[in-house]
Parts: C-alpha cells; structure tokens; sequence
C-alpha cells in the first residue's frame, strides 16, 4: 500500500528560504532532474538503489547524527518542499513527521508497506527510562525493519512501484533495478540463517532494542535500554542483566555508534566480559563513510558470530 501525495502546501515562511535554495543547494542536479528526499540512512540508500543513476537521492540525516535527535534545516525543509518523492518512516523522527504533513510531492511510508513487529512487552515494561514522550514516537511497534534483509527487499518493491508511478516510462527499470537489489539481499539474509544456524548461546545484551527483528535467525536480544537510544536502564535492568550473563555465560556486551557507548562499557566492565560494536544501521559515522547497508550487516553478523561462538 502506497501513500497519496499530500496537498496542503508549507508555511508561507518558507517562500524565502526556497528563493536561496534554488541558487545552488537544489538536490535536482543530476540526469533527468527528479530528486527524492529520504529522511535517514536506510530510507535513501534503497531509495538510491531503486532509483538509479537518473536520480538524485538527498539523506537528511547528516553522517554522525542519531537520526532520532534530527532537526530540520530551513535548506532541508526546502529540499522537501522541491522533491518528488518523500520517503519517512511515520513514528520514528517526529521533526520529519510534522514538515512531511504539509509536503506537495508523493510521500512512501516505510511503516505504511512493510510489516513491523510489535514492540516487545521487555520494552514497556522493563525500560523505566524511556520517557513518555520517547515511547510515543515509537508507538506499539519496533521501526527497525531494515535488520531483516527480507523486509528491505519489500520495501524496496514499494519503492519501485512509487516511482513508477512518477516517471511510468522508466518503470521497468525500477523494477529491474528492485529485483536485483532484492537478490542481493536474500543472499545477505542466507548468509545470517548459515552463520547463526549453530551457535554455543543466543542470549545477546546489546544496548538499546533495536535488534528484535534479527531474533527470527535463532537470537535472543536483551537491550539494555528501551527503543529509544537515549532511554537510561534502571537499576533492576542493569541488576538482571548482570545476572543473565553470568547464568548464560555472555562473553560481549554490544555498544553501537552515533551514541555513547557508556552503559554497555560500564556493564561489561563490572563482569570482566568484552565489549564489541553492533550496528543498528540507523545512520553513517565518520567511521563508516565508505560502508553501505550489505556491508555493515555483514559486519554485524560477524560480530555476532564471533561473540556467540557460531561456527
């Protein structure tokens, strides 16, 4: 199911700020001149992909910026105003959701074509931390649907259709361009099956939970915090999870970029294990310019080998 185009234009205010941005930071620069905007990493890079080379995909989340903590830009809310697909996932960047409301062009929710999990009861109930206001963005669902390479796959069809819909004489090629990308995938999503078939524990403490849909590979994910990075784990969370990986014998404890890695290094510390990065692939770092998606999920599954004793 794809979403209509939404009519109601921007606020006036932001007439002036289109006039600048049309004199150089127009995202409409390359081969036919259509541009999307996507609202984070995993959202333009399938974007990019579907789209090819005739179009212009603008990320706005910048690399090294939690995608949650997004604030828009007057050049960024212009970009929107300029584009000809918008693609957000509702629920998961509240700044995004209440511009995306008064856009023109075409706007693809993720949320709106893929299937989410629901949020799991650990994270209501035993991550005190998360404020009100942080599980309202989320809702009842874990937004994390890029970690299941299979769900990517579907939603890149949808991108396929939507721009089909844009530009119908280069349908096919979106077409073309989503069937091979889905290959891709379901070769990384054998890959993950394999390599996690085998392993001597599944407990896996990780520091905020966004890793639930990777449980379908055999994986048992216990977060430290809630759904929100920023949440803090109470002391009963932190009291349980130390007696979990001592009776499971947990070896790793899992930080992640884009947030401190505080919490889990001080868990870790405390029981004498490792600590090790899991990405949750929500955005670039400075670290990982030069990675995309299928080679940071192949990092990850590494990792997830090497601290689970997967053979």
């Amino acid at each position: 199911m794809l979403s209509a185009a939404r009519p109601v234009a921007l606020a006036t205010a932001l007439a002036s700020a289109l006039l600048l941005a049309g004199c150089g930071g127009s995202a409409d620069g390359a081969g036919n001149g259509r541009s999307a905007v996507a609202a984070f990493y995993p959202l333009a890079w399938v974007t990019g992909r579907v789209a090819g080379d005739d179009w212009t995909v603008e990320n706005l989340t910048q690399p090294g910026q939690e995608p949650h903590d997004l604030a828009l830009t007057i050049a960024q809310t212009a970009a929107l105003e300029d584009a000809d697909l918008i693609v957000v996932e509702d629920g998961f960047q509240p700044a995004v959701d209440a511009t995306v409301e008064g856009a023109d062009a075409p706007v693809l929710d993720a949320a709106s074509v893929v299937d989410l999990l629901p949020a799991s009861e650990d994270d209501h109930e035993e991550h005190e931390g998360e404020t009100e206001e942080e599980h309202a963005e989320h809702g009842d669902v874990d937004p994390h649907f890029w970690l299941d390479p299979l769900l990517v796959a579907d939603f890149a069809d949808a991108v396929a259709d939507e721009l089909g819909e844009i530009d119908p004489e280069a349908a096919q090629t979106y077409a073309d361009n989503a069937a091979a990308l889905r290959g891709e995938l379901e070769s990384l999503d054998a890959d993950y099956t394999a390599g996690l078939a085998s392993c001597e524990r599944t407990t896996t403490v990780v520091s905020h939970q966004a890793f639930g849909y990777l449980t379908r590979y055999g994986l048992d994910f216990e977060p430290i915090a809630g759904l929100s990075p920023d949440a803090e784990a109470t002391a009963a969370d932190l009291a349980r999870l130390q007696e979990l990986i001592t009776e499971d014998g947990v070896t790793t404890v899992f930080s992640e970029r884009l947030v401190s890695p505080k919490m889990a290094e001080t868990l870790a510390g405390d029981l004498g294990v490792s600590t090790a990065v899991l990405d949750p692939i929500e955005g670039l770092s400075d670290d990982t310019a030069d990675e995309d998606y299928l080679s940071l999920m192949r990092e990850n599954l590494t990792a997830l080998k090497q601290a689970n004793g997967c053979s």
